[in-house]
């Protein structure tokens, strides 16, 4: 549908903090939006928490998964489901300003960009503000990306009808990473709005071990999804490093 945006959301045992992000998608000041969820078996009370909120607005749209499949399989299923011609995405811990598809959506009409993303900030479990803002760039292209994983998932909107439909590969993490730099592959460029306009929850739990999750993951896509010699693949891990560490400071 014409200038309608189709946002993404998979949900694993989020009850904690998924109506707060739900909360932020009803609080937006563009409302020409639907709400995809994919709950991924979830073994919490998050599935009931869905139906209630699925009863409150007619644009939330709930698919329930029967077993655990991850991420990427949700997303990828809510994608299937996506009738907008933009596609946005938001995990279920997440939360978005007021104008943030309002903004991002003018943005994408005034310069026919297909991809874009935003600049966001850091929030405690709490949903305090930490005062750490990752900021856009103007542009990232398909070797920026290698070298600085820089695009927030949670900041992303797609215009399909010039990328062409699109579906993650299903691995357990860096799915999302793999899918930019598979649409920046063909040509395309990310385009950065560096205002502020999403919030990214943080906790204290195992982040340390999170990293290292993460970093592995990297390394996979590069050698195994982008197949980088070994030489390119580790020239780039050690710029993804480095920015990864700056980013935290």
């Amino acid at each position: 549908m014409k200038d309608h945006i189709s946002i993404i959301m998979p949900a694993y045992n989020a009850r904690k903090y998924i109506r707060e992000s739900i909360l932020s998608v009803l609080d937006q000041t563009y409302p020409n939006w639907e709400l995809i969820i994919v709950d991924d078996c979830s073994t919490d009370e998050t599935p009931q928490l869905l139906r209630d909120m699925e009863k409150r607005d007619a644009r939330i749209r709930v698919f329930y998964e029967k077993e655990n499949k991850g991420a990427a399989v949700a997303r990828n299923k809510a994608l299937q489901q996506a009738r907008g011609q933009f596609i946005a995405f938001l995990d279920s811990d997440d939360c978005w300003k007021r104008n943030k598809l309002a903004v991002q959506i003018a943005f994408m009409k005034q310069y026919d960009a297909a991809f874009t993303f935003t600049a966001y900030e850091y929030i405690s479990k709490e949903g305090i503000p930490l005062r750490k803002k990752v900021s856009a760039p103007i542009e990232v292209t398909y070797q920026d990306l290698l070298k600085n994983t820089i695009v927030g998932c949670l900041t992303v909107m797609i215009n399909r009808e010039q990328t062409g439909d699109i579906q993650m590969p299903t691995i357990r993490t860096r799915q999302d990473l793999a899918t930019w730099l598979g649409i920046l592959k063909k040509g395309y460029k990310a385009y950065g709005i560096n205002e502020v306009l999403a919030e990214y929850r943080v906790g204290n739990d195992s982040i340390s071990a999170n990293k290292w999750k993460a970093a592995q993951k990297t390394w996979f896509v590069y050698r195994e999804i982008e197949r980088l010699n070994l030489l390119k693949a580790t020239w780039c891990f050690s710029h993804y490093a480095f920015y990864a560490v700056r980013k935290r400071l």
